[in-house]
């Protein structure tokens, strides 16, 4: 390859962004719905004519295949953004029928259970949760948390006893959450 060659395909590169980088901004800015992704069309844009700085048509040429590189990475941004929102909505309807699945998120005892729970130390409280709401047995806990089944099963105990104490035994009004406090202890499978 001639260095000169190269050199110039870089200058004409150069040239050719310094006159059109404003023109494709503004062509960008009015197809896409914020600012930013037309700043992303541009780059992409130019990203690409810099791969191929080699076949960029002579300068009069020039700003009309960028506007062609400029329509085709808009039509795979658009489509790209179609993807996304059909995505984030099954994402949307797996989350809803996941908190849906827990009727006593509402109750306002809940509310309670929690804030006793962020009382308890955080070894305790965790082996709370993941013996309870995740429903691990003690063995598969003290392997998620690197202790001995034993200490799990002692601490799922001292830590059950205090929630009582923090929350207190009394059922309350109907839709109390007792979930934790009576919920009984995963059968170890030895």
């Amino acid at each position: 390859m001639d260095v000169s060659s190269g050199t110039e395909h870089e200058d004409r590169f150069r040239r050719v962004y310094a006159a059109d980088f404003a023109p494709l901004l503004a062509y960008a800015l009015r197809r896409v719905a914020q600012p930013e992704d037309a700043a992303d069309v541009v780059a992409e844009t130019f990203l690409v004519a810099w791969r191929r700085r080699h076949d960029l048509p002579a300068d009069g040429e020039a700003r009309l295949w960028l506007y062609g590189v400029a329509r085709r990475v808009l039509a795979n941004h658009h489509r790209g953004g179609v993807r996304r929102q059909r995505l984030g909505e099954r994402l949307r309807q797996r989350i809803t029928a996941a908190v849906g699945a827990d009727p006593g998120s509402e109750v306002p005892e809940r509310l309670a259970v929690r804030a006793a729970l962020a009382r308890l130390g955080e070894l305790d409280r965790e082996v709370l949760l993941l013996t309870v709401w995740e429903g691990l047995e003690p063995r598969e806990a003290a392997e998620v948390l690197r202790v001995s089944p034993a200490a799990v099963r002692t601490r799922l105990s001292r830590a059950r006893a205090r929630l009582r104490e923090l929350v207190g035994d009394d059922l309350g009004p109907p839709g109390h959450v007792l979930d934790v406090l009576t919920a009984p202890a995963p059968k170890e499978g030895r």
